[in-house]
Parts: structure tokens; sequence; C-alpha cells
């Protein structure tokens, strides 16, 4: 009989454990199945109509016979099911964890920290953006600390998503259909001379977007105001992060801020310059 707190003589413990332990002393153990679980599902999840099991391997780097074993588990469980057209995507399974998730995500004691994190390192004011219930709405807001400093758009603020940094990005990693639902909801207004109004030009701007993986706003909101925003998830974006600050001001600053956002999203710290 093992010994408690023992690991099992039947499994190999460095066959379980993802490389990065091993590589670097540093790093925490980490579960290799449990890793390669989550990756898949992301994986699945940042994809707009499945993937194929073939593509799923490539993407991941997961050998196939691997795969075959952890995607039997994961269609048997419900959260990854096939099409007919033998594209896995994700299950009725899923759901549970989605309405959890939405369930218990607080905003504010997730996303307030981290905004003021990023207004104290960049001086500039900034905000969280998340979708809810089909609008954009400014979940988080901190002020800038520096002299000069943009002026707050209040928390709770919804509208004008085609217009701002935070909305463009949000309705650029969106489902289709819920893209096409908030342009067929939602007039296009021009807030300022520099606002994109047509559904053509937005849409080529979120090809764009999805490319460099940001979102400008040029004083396409309000004159005399820029903003830059990223997917706080590195992927589809449910919730992103944002800098505004004056325009000249923002362009002098746009490398520093984007690097501040980018490593503060990933839970690191800028390097100096």
């Amino acid at each position: 009989m093992d010994q408690p707190g023992a690991w099992p003589e039947s499994m190999n413990y460095h066959d379980y454990v993802t490389d990065d332990a091993h590589t670097d002393s540093r790093a925490r153990p980490r579960v290799q199945t449990a890793s390669r679980v989550i990756r898949i599902l992301t994986a699945v999840a940042e994809s707009e109509n499945g993937l194929t099991t073939r593509e799923l391997s490539d993407q991941l780097g997961i050998g196939r016979q691997a795969l075959y074993h952890l995607l039997h588990t994961l269609t048997a469980s419900g959260a990854l099911t096939r099409t007919s057209a033998n594209r896995i995507v994700l299950g009725l399974g899923m759901v549970t964890i989605a309405r959890g998730l939405e369930r218990q995500l607080s905003p504010s004691e997730h996303l307030d920290p981290l905004v003021r994190k990023i207004a104290s390192m960049t001086g500039e004011t900034a905000y969280a953006a998340g979708w809810r219930n089909g609008e954009v709405h400014v979940l988080a807001v901190a002020s800038g600390t520096g002299p000069v400093r943009a002026a707050e758009t209040p928390l709770g603020y919804v509208g004008h998503a085609h217009a701002r940094a935070s909305g463009k990005l949000l309705l650029a990693v969106a489902r289709p259909e819920l893209r096409e639902e908030y342009f067929r909801t939602h007039d296009l207004d021009p807030c300022t001379p520099h606002t994109k109004t047509s559904v053509e030009d937005l849409t080529a701007e979120f090809e764009q977007i999805k490319r460099q993986g940001f979102s400008l706003d040029e004083e396409e909101f309000a004159v005399g105001l820029s903003c830059v925003a990223i997917p706080l998830d590195a992927s589809s974006a449910p919730l992103v992060a944002a800098v505004s600050a004056p325009t000249q001001h923002f362009r002098e600053n746009l490398d520093r801020n984007l690097e501040v956002l980018q490593t503060v999203a990933r839970g690191s710290e800028p390097m100096s310059r």
C-alpha cells in the first residue's frame, strides 16, 4: 500500500510534470495532464468554429496519441463535443462553469487592484472594460497621477463602443453573432470627426487589431484624448485594460504605456528604460 502522500509506484512523477518544472528550479511543479486539459479547452474556446484533432495537435504541440486520450475524457465528461463535421467544440458541460464564472466574478475585487497598478506605473488614467448583457461596460477606473492626465470616463459607462479603444478591441474578438447583433442594435454615431461610422471601416480595423494584439482610439471618442487597450487574457478578451491620456502626451508615451499594460496583464514587471 502506498504511504500517505507518496507518489503511486504505478505512476512516473516525471511523466506528469511539465518540462518547465525540470528546467527552472524556481518553477512550481504542475501536473502535465491538468495543464494540457486547460490548454485544450482554451484553444477550443478561442476558435471560431472549433478545431480538428490535427489542428489541436499542431497548435498545442501535443502528440496525437496523448491528445486522443485527453479528448476522449473531455468528450465523455461533456466538456467537449464533436460536430457533424468532426470538429471539436465546447460541450454543454461547460455551461455550469461559464455560469459560475459570471456569478462569482467580482469586477471590483479582481480588476480594481490591476487598474490602480497600471495608473500608478504609467501616471495615466486607466480602465478595465468588458461585456455585460450585450454592452461594453467600464468595470474599473483609476485616476492618473501625472500633472497632465485624461478626464475619467465614469464607472459603469456604456455606449459608443465603436469609438473607444476598449470597445473596438472587444468587438474585434467577439463572436461574429455578438458583433452583428451589436451593429444591428446600435447606431454608429460620430463622437468626433475621427470616429469610424461604417461597418466596413470598423471590420477592416478589427482585423488589424487582431493581428497586432491591441486597439487604439486616436481622438475617436473625444477630441484631444487618445487611448490604447489590450486583452487581459491575451486571447479572446472578455476583459480588457486601457490607458487614456491627452493626445500629444499619449503619443509621446505610447510604447512605454503599451509595455506596462502588457507586462501587468502577464503578472510581471516592465523593464526600466
